[in-house]
C-alpha cells in the first residue's frame, strides 16, 4: 500500500509541473500574441500620422491632443502619451523602406518588446540599416535591455564582419558568408586592465581570465575548448593559444593572439593549426575548420597579399585596448609603512 500511495504522489507530483508548465507556456504565448499585436496598432500609428502629415495640420499641439483623445475613447490602453505617440512616428519612419523591400522583416520588428525597439530608434536615427541589425542582434542573442544597451554604447556595428579574409575564395559560398559574419575588426579587449608594456602571456591570460567577457566580444555560438590546447601531431605536442567551437557555422575556430603588428610568417603557424584540427578533432558532420588571428595592428594590403597565398580559411583583425596602467604603476603605489608613516604624521600634527 506504501508503495501505490509513493507511486501515486510521485505521479500526482509530476501532473502538476506539467499543469503549470503547460500555463507558463500558454501565458508566453499570449504576452507574445498581445505585443505582436500592440507593435502592429504602433506601425498603423505611425504610417497614419506621416501618410496624413498630421503634425503640419494640426500644429504643435498634435500630439496632446491624439494623445487625450484616445485616452478619452481608450481610458483602459497603455502607452498613449504623447511621447510613445511620437516614438510610434519614428518607428514607422526609421523601418518603412526596409520593411517595403523585405516585408518578412515586419515579423522581426514585432518580436523584440517595445522598450528595446525605443532604446534602438534613439540610438540609429536615420541609420535604419544599423537599427535593423540591432534588431537582429537582439533576437538572435535574447538581449536584455541593459544588455541591448551596452551593446548600442558599442561601435559594434561598425566593426562587425570587417575582418580581412579569405572566407570567400576558401569555403563554400553560404559557410564563407556565415564565417565573415562572426569576425570583427578591431576586436574591443576594454574588459581587460594591463600594465602599458604588458607582455603576450599577460595578454593572453588576462583574456582567459576574463573568458566569459571574451566570448560575449566573440558574438554568438562561440563555445570555449580551452587555452594552450594540446595536439598530438607525429611525434611532437603542439598548443594552440585557443580553441571555440561555433555552434552557428557547426565548426572549430582556432584563434591565436599576437601583440605585435602581422607578419605574413604568422600565417603559417595558423594555416598548420587549422590543418591539424581538421585532420585530428574534426568529425563526420563538422564544416571545415577555421583560423582568426588577432594583432595589435596590420598593414590591409600586406595582409590581405598574405591570405591570397594560401588556401586555409583564416580572417586576421587587430584588438584595442583602452585600460593601461602606466609601466611604474606598481612601484608608485606607497608601501604600507609609508602609509603607516603619513597617518602617524597627521595625527601628531
Amino acid at each position: 500500500m506504501t508503495t501505490t500511495l509513493a507511486s501515486f504522489d510521485k505521479e500526482y507530483t509530476a501532473w502538476v509541473q506539467e499543469l503549470k508548465a503547460r500555463y507558463l507556456q500558454q501565458r508566453l504565448k499570449a504576452h507574445s500574441a498581445v505585443m505582436n499585436y500592440c507593435l502592429e496598432f504602433y506601425w498603423s500609428v505611425g504610417k497614419d500620422i506621416v501618410s496624413k502629415q498630421s503634425e503640419n495640420r494640426y500644429g504643435s499641439g498634435f500630439y496632446k491632443r491624439l494623445s487625450d483623445d484616445l485616452k478619452s475613447e481608450l481610458p483602459d490602453v497603455k502607452g498613449l502619451s504623447p511621447t510613445n505617440l511620437k516614438y510610434m512616428k519614428y518607428y514607422y519612419e526609421l523601418f518603412k523602406d526596409e520593411a517595403e523591400n523585405r516585408p518578412q522583416l515586419v515579423d522581426d520588428l514585432r518580436s523584440i518588446p517595445w522598450g528595446h525597439l525605443r532604446y534602438i530608434i534613439d540610438s540609429c536615427k536615420e541609420n535604419p540599416k544599423k537599427a535593423l541589425f540591432f534588431v537582429h542582434k537582439t533576437l538572435e542573442n535574447n538581449w536584455s535591455r541593459p544588455m541591448l544597451l551596452n551593446f548600442l554604447d558599442t561601435d559594434l556595428y561598425e566593426r562587425q564582419g570587417k575582418a580581412i579574409s579569405n572566407f570567400s575564395s576558401s569555403l563554400p559560398s553560404v559557410q564563407g558568408e556565415l564565417a565573415q559574419a562572426i569576425t570583427k575588426d578591431p576586436y574591443s579587449f576594454d574588459f581587460l586592465t594591463l600594465r602599458e608594456n604588458y607582455e603576450e602571456a599577460e595578454l593572453k591570460d588576462a583574456l582567459i581570465q576574463n573568458i566569459e567577457k571574451f566570448l560575449l566580444e566573440l558574438g554568438r555560438g562561440f563555445a570555449y575548448m580551452g587555452r594552450e590546447f594540446r595536439l598530438e601531431v607525429g611525434s611532437e605536442e603542439k598548443f594552440m593559444d585557443m580553441l571555440f567551437y561555433n555552434t552557428n557555422l557547426h565548426c572549430y575556430v582556432v584563434v591565436e593572439v599576437k601583440i605585435t603588428k602581422f607578419k605574413p610568417a604568422d600565417l603559417g603557424q595558423l594555416g598548420f593549426y587549422v590543418s591539424a584540427v581538421n585532420h585530428i578533432l574534426k568529425k563526420e558532420g563538422d564544416n571545415p575548420t577555421v583560423g582568426l588571428l588577432i594583432c595589435k595592428n596590420k598593414d590591409d594590403i600586406v595582409a590581405q597579399y598574405s591570405l591570397e597565398g594560401t588556401a586555409v580559411p583564416i580572417g586576421i583583425s587587430e584588438y584595442e585596448l583602452s585600460k593601461l596602467y602606466p609601466a611604474d604603476f606598481k612601484s608608485s603605489l606607497p608601501s604600507i609603512e609609508e602609509i603607516e608613516l603619513s597617518l602617524k604624521d597627521k595625527a601628531e600634527s
